[in-house]
């Protein structure tokens, strides 16, 4: 298993994706951040990637031969190999609440 990181999230590959998942269309991996910054999938490269929600869980499925290229505007791109990965916020503790980590 290779694990893969980005900021904020992780990319963890794993050898298959749940059943039932739902296409996300729109390409990007994560949305809404405060900073209105997004971890996405290189636009050139969109039909080389498939985003599936699964439950509450976010799988990243990657067909291309050589990978595809993951853009963030605060991060140096990340190239991830073609297989299936798992898609995972850092978390934080604080007293009051566990909350997602925030670029």
């Amino acid at each position: 298993m290779k694990i893969y990181r980005q900021g904020d999230v992780l990319f963890k590959e794993v050898k298959t994706i749940p059943k039932g998942g739902k296409l996300r269309v729109s390409g990007h991996i994560l949305e809404g951040e405060v900073t209105g910054h997004i971890h996405k999938v290189a636009e050139a490269q969109l039909a080389e990637a498939e985003l599936l929600e699964c439950g509450a869980d976010l799988f990243l499925s990657v067909s291309a031969e050589g990978g595809v290229s993951i853009v963030h505007e605060d991060h140096h791109t990340l190239v991830l190999p073609a297989g299936n990965y798992e898609i995972v916020r850092q978390r934080e503790y604080s007293p009051e609440e566990i909350r997602n980590v925030q670029d």
